[in-house]
């Protein structure tokens, strides 16, 4: 299960957040947990070279796109090399938004597209979709097979 997609900009702010299968009193611990460990080793980091941790059962993938950082946890079947697709897929899709690596204004400016993109991405914890293609025409609210 992915439990968690985050968000965050250069000063730790979460901008985007989405949660699945974890209870809301760990949620805060997660976001300053993930944000923290941004904060120690985002710094230098190339434009989505990925790094990944482990904590227990849990794996975490995460990486800088421009000026924002994109993290991904999952468990389970969910581990770094199937959250390594996951994380492609959103980066992709936020490039594809955004036209290039995102500023943070930038980002919010595409908020809502952001989003959209990310539900047909990630849905209810499960991998739903990484064709780019597929995922522009869902965002578009247009069927998938119509060309």
């Amino acid at each position: 299960m992915i439990l968690a997609v985050l968000f965050a900009n250069a000063e730790g702010n979460i901008l985007i957040e989405r949660f699945s299968g974890v209870p809301a009193e760990e949620r805060l611990h997660w976001r300053s947990f993930l944000v923290k460990l941004g904060a120690d080793n985002l710094k230098g980091v190339k434009n989505e070279e990925l790094l990944v941790a482990s904590h227990k059962s849990v794996y975490i993938v995460y990486t800088v796109l421009g000026d924002v950082s994109i993290y991904v946890v999952g468990k389970d079947e969910y581990d770094e090399l199937a959250l390594t697709e996951v994380i492609f897929a959103i980066t992709s899709a936020v490039k594809d938004v955004c036209v290039k690596p995102p500023t943070e204004r930038i980002f919010l400016d595409k908020y809502g597209k952001i989003c959209l993109c990310l539900d047909e991405i990630v849905w209810k914890g499960l991998l739903e979709n990484t064709e780019k293609d597929r995922i522009r025409r869902l965002v578009r609210l247009k069927p998938p097979t119509e060309f």
